[in-house]
């Protein structure tokens, strides 16, 4: 029996991870390698770790971060959870998928970074599961299908659309850009899932309606944004077959999507 109840704790932790991870690869037109990818989710598990280090630190520097959420006022809970929380998480999420992938070779278009940031995204989500559905039961398991690994996911989508673009400036020469979305690929994320959190940890009737509005909304985009860059399927490292103005894939000399000739 406890084996059972075990392994249904373990598929409901680990299902929707599975699913929306599928999705992302799916929609990756040029697969990126199976080892990157388990390089990725580890590296997802090891943000989880990075996470307990700072936030240890980050205690001894503001105690109010070891206080309750249900205990705190509503301006202590927002810099709790916006700086002990989403950013600490987002940056940990950050500093692997940038240090594994962003000068990889394989990083040669522009979906592969939310191919690579998602991936952590999702193995930090996975690690979290296991710990609070085993912790909490079966409940917890399907609210965290439902809202915290998709917003995990989320997050990491808007990680990955921003860090491509930093790429993209940087092999332009444009090195404003490029810090500019680098910063953007931290603080994006960090809104997105502070305000998820903050709405989250209020216990009110108001921000329980935000929350859900919030959550439908962030979906829905990060979907859109999921569909129109795989649409275009950019190349940001241009090889012979792809055009260097547009990146689009060209079977001659003449790029019949922009009139580029290419030399």
């Amino acid at each position: 029996m406890q084996t059972s109840e075990e392994l249904i704790l373990f598929t409901v932790s680990v299902l929707p991870v599975f699913l929306i991870g599928s999705y992302i690869y799916k929609k990756d037109k040029n697969k990126e390698p199976t080892k990157l990818l388990m390089k990725l989710f580890l590296g997802g598990i090891g943000a989880c770790l990075l996470v307990v280090f700072l936030n240890l630190f980050l205690y001894l520097i503001f105690p109010i971060m070891s206080i309750e959420e249900s205990k705190l006022n509503l301006v202590q809970l927002f810099f709790k959870v916006f700086v002990g929380i989403a950013f600490i998480e987002e940056l940990s999420k950050w500093i692997f998928a940038y240090n594994i992938s962003y000068n990889d070779n394989e990083f040669d278009e522009f979906y592969d970074a939310i191919v690579y940031c998602t991936f952590v995204a999702l193995g930090f989500a996975c690690f979290e599961n296991l710990f609070y559905v085993y912790q909490k039961g079966l409940g917890t398991g399907v609210l965290r299908a439902l809202f915290a690994v998709p917003g995990h996911a989320c997050d990491g989508v808007l990680m990955g659309y921003y860090l491509g673009l930093a790429k993209e400036n940087e092999l332009k020469g444009n090195n404003g850009l490029k810090m500019q979305s680098l910063l953007l690929s931290i603080l994006i994320p960090t809104a997105i899932h502070g305000f998820y959190d903050y709405c989250l940890f209020a216990g009110k009737p108001l921000f329980a309606l935000l929350f859900i509005i919030f959550v439908i909304c962030v979906y829905i985009m990060v979907i859109k944004r999921v569909n129109k860059v795989t649409l275009v399927n950019k190349k940001i490292r241009f090889k012979d077959n792809f055009c260097p103005n547009c990146g689009r894939k060209v079977e001659s000399d003449f790029c019949p999507n922009c009139g580029h000739k290419n030399d």
